[in-house]
């Protein structure tokens, strides 16, 4: 790790492939021709069914109402088609974003604004996850981030989700994660929880459905007989509101309007409308709900979804409703390392309507 002052312990840097690779795509936009995609999306007005409309995200809660929509054919009066395609880690993320590769993307609001002000053409329509983020532990008895000093604990996703909030919420209570916490680093939520329910760790940092999913293997048969009892030890968006006296909701999640999308206002409010309905429908059928998640992403299962559904604070606010609460959040991440969010509050641009 690098340096780092006493209140705060920046994204560290690191030597890998896929750091470089989101270097590049953030530095080299140019190159990639992609002038058309940073330029002003033009206002117009959609006619005709668009031929194809495509939704993506990742393996978690927020991308339940994005498959049903597309299941649906909720979007049927303004695209002939409508396809869901998930993405695995932040880094294909965003260079879906980057190269179009999608036109409604499910993305955390951080990467949301640090793409945005970085000059990639996209539009933030709702905050979707208010908070799914659990330390799962071995340990029942650790109920705040400080009981945790001198512990490991797996993190998938280095200087992204939900490693920037540990790291924000362990600042606010005076940790200094570099030298209080030992965080081992892991390239995606899964290995993390491999490593938990194999018993190479005892905590891990892990969001919804994965908390979930990993309380279910351990409790399988023959899992259960060699795997560790697990619980929800620490919820992140209880330490939000305790350390920060806001209400235990963090604006963690949402979809976004990638490239000329964003200049059909019709099609926008159609999908902020279906995606909308789409979210209830998924909270008032869970069962239905966690069976269509588990058809289109394999590491998930029917079971854990219906658990998760319950703790994932899932409730489509537009963006602009939500502005206060980003800009909040924002701020926070701002006063640390002002490259997380692209150096600077994003703009009214940033909010679609």
């Amino acid at each position: 790790m690098q340096p780092v002052s006493p209140t705060f312990t920046p994204p560290l840097p690191t030597t890998t492939a896929a750091t470089a690779t989101r270097r590049q795509l953030l530095q080299g936009a140019g190159a990639l021709g992609l002038a058309s995609l940073l330029a002003p999306a033009p206002a117009r007005v959609h006619a005709a069914p668009l031929p194809r409309l495509t939704l993506a995200g990742p393996p978690a809660i927020v991308s339940a109402p994005l498959i049903h929509m597309a299941e649906s054919g909720a979007l049927a009066a303004v695209a002939q088609q409508t396809v869901f395609q998930p993405w695995r880690d932040p880094d294909q993320l965003r260079a879906m974003a980057i190269g179009q590769k999608a036109d409604v993307l499910a993305m955390p609001s951080n990467v949301a604004a640090n793409l945005y002000n970085r000059g990639v053409g996209l539009r933030l329509l709702n905050i979707s996850t208010w908070g799914a983020l659990w330390i799962v532990s071995r340990d029942a008895q650790r109920t705040t981030l400080a009981d945790y000093r001198g512990e490991e604990i797996a993190v998938p996703f280095r200087g992204d989700m939900p490693d920037l909030l540990l790291q924000l919420l362990a600042t606010e209570q005076g940790l200094n994660p570099a030298r209080d916490l030992q965080l081992r680093y892991v390239p995606t939520p899964m290995e993390a929880m491999q490593l938990l329910i194999t018993r190479r760790v005892r905590h891990a940092l892990l969001t919804e459905p994965g908390v979930s999913l990993a309380l279910r293997k351990t409790q399988s048969f023959p899992l259960g007989l060699v795997a560790p009892e697990l619980h929800r030890s620490l919820d992140l968006q209880q330490e939000w509101g305790r350390l920060l006296h806001r209400p235990a909701r963090i604006p963690q999640a949402g979809i976004a309007a990638i490239g000329a999308l964003r200049g059909q206002p019709e099609v926008l409010a159609a999908v902020q409308q279906t995606y909308a309905q789409s979210a209830a429908w998924c909270l008032a059928h869970p069962q239905e709900c966690g069976a269509m998640l588990a058809r289109h992403i394999d590491l998930l299962t029917p079971e854990a979804v219906m658990d998760a559904l319950p703790r994932s604070q899932l409730q489509a606010v537009p963006a602009v409703q939500a502005r206060s609460e980003l800009e909040f959040f924002f701020a926070r991440l701002q006063a640390r390392s002002p490259g997380l969010i692209g150096g600077k509050l994003p703009d009214a641009g940033f909010y679609g309507a």
